[in-house]
């Protein structure tokens, strides 16, 4: 019969050697020489005021150094890195075997909102030091996480008023009703009643704490309004989210917005913001990146970051710029018939409608018959619209507006072809626009003729191969999927911290302190 080595799993007392777990070449190796030798963290160590009273405090390189590990991991829970601290060799090694609360180290996360900005910065400058910085493109980006608020919990001023309207108005129901039920109960024949009437006052006090909650919000907080004059909608749990529509349905939460260079994808700026709109963040992450861009420093950024707004003021601070359009992929020949190579949705997840089948086309306007001379126009169903408009205009442009009638619209054999939406929409609207007339939008005409030239789609097309990579590593291989927690300033120092990982893993990769 065979024999084997016995196999002891008694204690042993082994000894380890905490440095030597740090190995050269690695993130957390990069991690300690960069916080022990470059930071200057005295503005973290002013807040302590223990020279001569108190308690010893954690050493605040100790604890950056613990939570940048911690979410190079993809661990973000506070109780999940208190326990690696105590369980984890490199935890150990790095942070010297020191093992704070869970209560210390989000308190400490919580409180770098003041100095985040100069924290990220100073690993930036190291990144410059090192070369890897090559201000010839920067890519600019965002992704939208959802954070720590309810989404139920979000309206606008009035339709929070009518939710508390209503709450009241059901504790009143509430009330009349638990007194009928009272009064018919006779004493004694009903053993449990004690306890029905504690569980009934325990939900009305739930009722009226609600309520009271968002009067008192109504009170302290002023409606929320975008750029461009509508009000926001606000939220009772954190206000300065924002709800947000993604691929995978409507979240409530931040827009995570990055400036990356192209050379070494390192992170050039960063902020969080609690708007969808990625319009309104082109200028201020193009203001952010400028300390480290040239004159000659071309800003990328796709279409949803495209107004006329933009454009004119990057084109009257001489800032080179390649922002894309909703129609430049259309006009490029390279993507001639792309839409039979995409996939369907996912009907678990995706929850947009579904994809028009091939062949079940629109009609457009040219497939209208419109006399200009005459002053008509006949649909393909052979009935004639009638004029709501010779001299409309928009975005400056001139056109003449025909609109169909409910007694043709509705019984029409034609409306799948003729209506993006048969279902809601009643009758058919069609627009021709006067020949001849230039755009009034200058600055987007310009840019679209620099980006559909060769070197501007040449220059452009690095674009997705600079960022995307940058987001695909933080929320899937650092998985952040989800800010943990509330209010812009808080939520804008854990985007930064993701960051600065994604910068410091680059400056690892590269040979940093070895």
């Amino acid at each position: 019969m065979a024999r084997f080595k016995a196999v002891n799993m008694s204690p042993r007392f082994l000894p380890v050697v905490l440095e030597q777990q740090l190995v050269p070449g690695t993130f957390e190796y990069a991690l300690h020489a960069l916080i022990d030798s470059e930071f200057d963290l005295s503005v973290l160590a002013a807040k302590f005021r223990n020279d001569e009273t108190g308690a010893p405090a954690y050493d605040p390189a100790v604890m950056l150094k613990i939570v940048l590990l911690a979410y190079s991991r993809g661990l973000v829970s506070s109780r999940a890195i208190e326990r690696v601290c105590a369980e984890n060799v490199l935890f150990m090694a790095i942070s010297g075997d020191t093992q704070p609360a869970y209560t210390t180290i989000a308190a400490f996360v919580r409180g770098l909102s003041d100095e985040i900005t100069a924290i990220f910065t100073e690993v930036i400058l190291i990144c410059d030091r090192q070369g890897l910085i090559g201000r010839q493109m920067f890519a600019i980006d965002g992704v939208k996480l959802p954070s720590n608020a309810s989404k139920a919990k979000s309206g606008t001023h009035a339709e929070l008023a009518h939710q508390a309207q209503a709450i009241e108005r059901r504790v009143k129901s509430m009330l009349k009703e638990h007194r009928k039920r009272d009064r018919r109960s006779e004493q004694g024949q009903h053993p449990d009643l004690a306890a029905e009437r504690a569980s009934r006052q325990e939900r009305l006090d739930a009722l009226k704490s609600d309520a009271k909650s968002i009067r008192a919000f109504l009170q302290s907080n002023a409606q929320r309004r975008s750029g461009k004059g509508p009000e926001r909608k606000s939220n009772l749990t954190d206000n300065d989210s924002a709800k947000m529509a993604t691929g995978k349905g409507v979240i409530q939460g931040y827009t995570g917005a990055a400036t990356v260079d192209a050379s070494h994808q390192i992170i050039v700026a960063a902020q969080a913001h609690g708007s969808g709109s990625e319009q309104s963040l082109l200028i201020p992450m193009i203001e952010q990146a400028r300390a480290f861009a040239t004159a000659q420093t071309v800003m990328t950024a796709d279409a949803g970051y495209h107004s006329e707004a933009n454009l004119k003021q990057l084109s009257e601070q001489a800032i080179p710029a390649l922002i894309a359009d909703g129609l430049m992929r259309r006009r490029d020949a390279r993507f001639k018939g792309q839409d039979k190579y995409k996939t369907g949705p996912d009907p678990l997840y995706d929850k947009r409608p579904a994809p028009k089948p091939a062949g079940s086309g629109k009609f457009r306007p040219e497939d209208f018959a419109y006399d200009s001379q005459k002053n008509t126009c006949i649909c393909p169903a052979g009935k004639r619209l009638y004029s709501s408009g010779q001299h409309c205009t928009t975005n400056g442009r001139t056109h003449h507006k025909f609109k169909g009638t409910k007694r043709d619209c509705v019984p029409c054999a034609l409306r799948d072809q003729c209506l993006r939406t048969p279902e809601t929409t009643p009758i058919r609207q069609v627009a021709f626009f006067h020949k001849g007339l230039a755009s009034p939008l200058r600055h987007t005409e310009a840019m679209k003729r620099r980006i559909d030239s060769a070197a501007g789609r040449a220059l452009y097309a690095r674009r997705i191969a600079t960022v995307e990579p940058v987001f695909g590593n933080l929320r899937y291989n650092k998985r952040l999927d989800r800010f943990t927690l509330r209010g812009q300033p808080k939520v804008d120092t854990q985007w930064k911290l993701y960051c600065m990982v994604h910068n410091i893993e680059k400056l690892a990769h590269h040979g940093y302190a070895q």
